[in-house]
């Protein structure tokens, strides 16, 4: 976004320049023709001289060469000087000022602003020397005001080139700044939270070996696997934090399948009934296939927790380009005997995800005693509008 202070400075004309400048010249035209025209009614009673009509020729023929003033303002200004020999040309000073705004070279400028200017102020015809000065001064300032005009005009380029460069620069920093935060985050994680659920996985293992009976084996054998689970997990979001880029959304950015036949698989070996009914789902972006991933994974570990012994339906449909997910668990059979702290927050959080794609999301208790949730995913999400999604 340009400066203000830049917005400010710059003109802005309703009109492109090529346009403005026929406008401009075809409405002096006119206005001239008019002077002229009741110049010629006032003194219609008296004989014109053709000279006259001569000095009239060239008034018309200087203001049509206005055309060309900003493509060509160097022969414009030479040719309406010569047609100031007769009679000083009315569209000179706009011819003197075209040079000064629209020429690079300062050299040429002088070269052709000073004897143009004395050429139209026509010495000759004044009987003092105050008053050639004078009609010369007035002949340079229409090309001083140009040269104002063409410092200005540069003045403002460098301007917004500046303001350019510091905002390219400005992001950059910035990025390094976010890419000094995902190492850091990574980091942080793979000290201490790896390290915890590391020692946990290695004394699940110590509880299996030394266990006197064949329950509390299994028990510790089940949370060995769901510790080394939580382990690949977090080695896959270590991976995301300090991928460079595609933050939060997957390791790469390549199209991904939709793959719920595992998850629904461990839920079965933990005892839960899931029955799923999915159509094939095409290869989408990542972010959209880890969204609705982590909503089944979600909804089946709530049913763990707080529905045990329910049976629970898994339908994944694949509609005009939206994924919708629908999963929904009857009344559950047996008793919740845990209590699981931060209850409530997983499902704000998976609104939060499903919002980063603009899908939707709802959930809520059924009429049957169960419950279920929906997601609407688009499944043409591009990568980065989920960027920052962890």
């Amino acid at each position: 976004m340009r400066s203000a202070t830049i917005g400010r400075l710059r003109l802005s004309w309703p009109l492109r320049p090529r346009t403005f400048d026929r406008v401009f010249a075809l409405g002096f035209l006119l206005l001239v023709v008019v002077v002229l025209g009741i110049a010629a009614w006032v003194d219609r009673d008296e004989h014109i001289a053709g000279t006259e009509y001569v000095k009239a020729a060239t008034q018309l023929l200087s203001v049509f060469l206005l055309l060309w003033r900003r493509t060509h303002p160097i022969p414009v200004a030479v040719a309406c000087g010569l047609l100031s020999i007769p009679e000083q040309a009315v569209a000179m000073p706009w011819a003197l000022y075209a040079v000064g705004a629209f020429t690079d070279n300062r050299r040429k400028v002088w070269a052709a602003v000073v004897p143009l200017s004395i050429l139209w102020a026509r010495p000759w015809d004044l009987p003092t020397v105050t008053d050639q000065i004078g009609n010369i001064l007035i002949g340079l300032a229409p090309a001083l005001y140009g040269l104002y005009v063409a410092s200005r005009r540069r003045l403002i380029a460098a301007l917004e080139e500046r303001a350019e460069r510091a905002e390219r620069e400005q992001e950059l920093r910035a990025e390094h700044a976010r890419s000094e935060e995902r190492a850091r985050l990574a980091g942080e994680m793979h000290d201490v939270v790896t390290h915890r659920v590391s020692l946990m996985v290695l004394q699940a293992g110590a509880l299996r070996a030394l266990a006197p009976d064949a329950g509390t084996r299994q028990a510790a054998e089940e949370l060995r696997l769901v510790g080394c689970q939580a382990m690949e997990e977090l080695r896959n979001l270590v991976a995301i934090l300090r991928s460079e880029d595609s933050v939060g959304s997957a390791v790469d950015d390549l199209p991904r399948a939709l793959d719920l036949g595992t998850l629904v698989a461990d839920s079965r070996s933990a005892g839960v009934d899931v029955e799923l009914d999915a159509d094939p789902v095409p290869a989408a972006s990542p972010v959209v296939v880890r969204t609705a991933y982590r909503i089944v994974q979600e909804s089946l570990t709530n049913v763990h927790k707080h529905a045990p012994g329910a049976r629970v339906d898994v339908v994944v449909r694949n509609r005009d380009g939206w994924l919708r997910l629908e999963v929904r668990n009857t009344r559950p059979t047996g008793p919740c005997e845990l209590v699981f702290p931060g209850e409530g927050t997983g499902l704000r959080g998976l609104r939060q995800r499903v919002e980063m794609v603009n899908g939707s999301l709802r959930a809520g208790p059924t009429g049957d005693g169960g419950f279920a949730v929906w997601a609407d995913l688009p499944t043409g999400a591009p990568v980065e509008s989920a960027s920052g999604v962890r």
